[in-house]
């Protein structure tokens, strides 16, 4: 069974900076387009960023200039750098990985992992 664990969230203030890592295990990970989402309370779950398997990567408009995703095939993780962080950056963060098979595709998820920024 495929497995992500994410890792390296927490606590920052306003400005400051965290790195999420989410370590796949059971798939073939570079064949597989990998993503963040994050979800706030009361709110849907919505892309952060995504890098697919030849490494071009989009991200939500919201985050462009400040968080970077990055992926390291050789290790089987992918990665989130937030720089500049905003309070309302806030929100659980999720691994995605994603494989395209046929006109089909299937998905998994991590557990999450929470960040909040303070004011």
């Amino acid at each position: 069974q495929v497995q992500l664990v994410e890792s390296g969230g927490g606590l920052v203030q306003a400005g400051g900076s965290l790195r999420l890592s989410c370590a796949a295990s059971r798939i073939r990970f570079s064949i597989y387009a990998m993503a963040w989402y994050r979800q706030a309370p009361g709110k849907q779950r919505d892309l952060v960023a995504r890098i697919t398997s030849g490494g071009s990567t989009n991200y939500a408009d919201s985050v462009k200039g400040r968080f970077t995703i990055s992926r390291d095939n050789a290790k089987n993780t992918v990665y989130l750098q937030m720089n500049s962080l905003k309070p309302e950056d806030t929100a659980v963060y999720y691994c995605n990985a994603r494989v395209f098979i046929g006109s089909g595709s299937s998905d998994y998820w991590g557990q999450g992992t929470q960040v909040t920024v303070s004011s």
